[in-house]
């Protein structure tokens, strides 16, 4: 894997990567951190998460909901739904609204077959 490769950043904005941020930024602030390193760290994190994400979550979902708005923009769909259903498996769980966040299944710089 090539140390130039790309990965999308949406995970920092997740609970865990908010965490993680905030411990770097601090460890940064105190001097206890390299600022280059800590951009090293968030670079391994956008990796793992996609990774993982792609390779060990096998649960399937529908959803039904009302679209209220959708946007295409730098190969990244928002798409803001209403009224959304979701079941897994046997689950039913409801949302007033919801954004979801879909990203093309190639890498930004990479080419699709």
């Amino acid at each position: 894997m090539s140390s130039t490769q790309q990965f999308y950043e949406i995970y920092r904005a997740t609970s865990i990567g908010n965490a993680l941020t905030d411990t770097l930024d601090e460890m940064i602030q105190t001097g206890r951190l390299a600022p280059r390193l800590a951009m090293k760290v968030l670079f391994h994190f956008d990796r793992i998460a996609a990774e993982m994400l792609a390779d060990k979550v096998k649960n399937k979902l529908t959803f039904k909901g009302h679209l209220d708005t959708y946007r295409f923009c730098d190969e990244v769909w928002t798409f803001i739904i209403k009224a959304a259903s979701f079941k897994f498996d046997e689950e039913t769980v409801t949302a007033d609204k919801i954004k979801i966040i879909a990203c093309n299944s190639t890498k930004p710089g990479e080419q699709q077959q």
